[in-house]
């Protein structure tokens, strides 16, 4: 009894975070606007390594954007490539510069030697595997005119196709996503995402960019906005949610469970470096929910506690899971997500593999 009860516990505290976020996307405000004459110049930055397969796709959604061509430029940072990709000519300012790496983080070294080379105040990251809508941009100079901000994150998607894999990563994403916009709307954001994220040069200089934490190789999103959070110039207050339909961008799924695994280490070996306590906090309550999950199913089959029990904790659990993913495909309006169940079944134990090989910190990267 004593253990059904402290997983039990373990599950209400994971589920009252989770609920929480879930109440908190209700608090970030749809961002509707009259449209004005563009005047926000952004430079958008463009990190890459061997993406021959996902380039031109990017490429040509860059060439549709509604934004008069003087007012934006791209910086494409080549670390190191070898398919030989070569850039045609298309209808926007653009150059590619060659990485320099200096620390730990390939893609940190590669978003400071752009900044220095933007033009721009305003810096736009994206991803080599992604899609950006038409208005992306005309987006974003509305919200800037309308919020003084120097931060703004903005929502991210899968494409996919009908394979079990994708949907799998489509529904932990809807997860992802909405306690990043519940994050928000409690006013305790901690978690963002480099594929669609944009902050002002001045902000980025100031924080002396990703000083502190360039000996970790992923973060360049998390961390910069956990320090914008903690400066004493800008903090809280200049950082904002942009969330609106035109401003949501698509990114590609990882195609097999290997590179799945690989990047989902990558991104949680980052987490013993967070410097919000609340970040910590989430995150534990996020590891112990899923472990309580998985130690109670190896204690049912001991007879440790009643199939009943871990039955009750684990339905919970799905409870407080579908609760945000239906708030956050409200918004994000996917397609249909096909295994529900059995991606909900297996995720536990995918997440707690996660965290565990994670305490190694040894992981495949594109490659590395």
């Amino acid at each position: 009894m004593i253990y059904s009860i402290m997983l039990l516990l373990i599950v209400v505290v994971y589920g009252y975070f989770i609920l929480r976020f879930a109440f908190g996307i209700g608090k970030v405000p749809y961002f509707t606007t009259q449209y004005q004459s563009p005047k926000t110049a952004f430079s958008i930055i463009v990190p890459f390594r061997n993406e021959t397969k996902v380039l031109p796709d990017l490429l040509l959604s860059l060439s549709q954007i509604n934004y008069p061509r003087e007012l934006f430029e791209i910086i494409f940072m080549d670390d190191d490539s070898t398919d030989g990709f070569q850039f045609g000519t298309y209808n926007f300012d653009f150059k590619v510069l060659k990485n320099i790496r200096k620390s730990n983080s390939p893609k940190k070294d590669a978003i400071e030697i752009a900044v220095q080379h933007a033009k721009n105040e305003w810096i736009v990251t994206t991803d080599a595997d992604c899609l950006v809508p038409e208005n992306w941009l005309k987006t974003l100079d509305a919200f800037i005119r309308e919020h003084n901000v120097e931060m703004i994150a903005g929502p991210v998607t899968y494409y996919t196709n009908d394979e079990f894999l994708q949907h799998f990563q489509l529904l932990e994403i809807m997860s992802l996503q909405g306690a990043t916009m519940g994050s928000f709307g409690i006013s305790k954001p901690f978690m963002c995402n480099g594929a669609n994220f944009a902050y002002t040069k001045n902000l980025f200089e100031k924080l002396m960019g990703f000083a502190g934490c360039n000996h970790i190789s992923s973060g360049d999103d998390v961390f910069l906005l956990q320090k914008t959070i903690q400066s004493h110039e800008f903090g809280i207050s200049k950082i904002g949610y942009l969330k609106n339909h035109d401003f949501l961008v698509l990114t590609q799924p990882c195609f097999s469970w290997k590179s799945l695994l690989h990047q989902r280490i990558r991104w949680a070996s980052k987490t013993s470096a967070y410097k919000s306590f609340f970040a910590k906090s989430v995150a534990i309550a996020v590891f112990l929910g899923n472990l309580a999950i998985v130690v109670g199913l190896v204690f049912c089959f001991f007879g440790i506690i009643p199939f009943w029990d871990w039955y009750l904790i684990f339905t919970l659990k799905i409870i407080a899971d579908f609760v945000l993913q239906f708030k956050t495909g409200k918004f994000i309006q996917p397609r249909q997500i096909r295994f529900y169940v059995l991606s909900t079944l297996l995720y536990p134990f995918f997440s707690v593999g996660v965290a565990l090989f994670s305490l190694k910190g040894n992981y495949e990267w594109k490659p590395r």
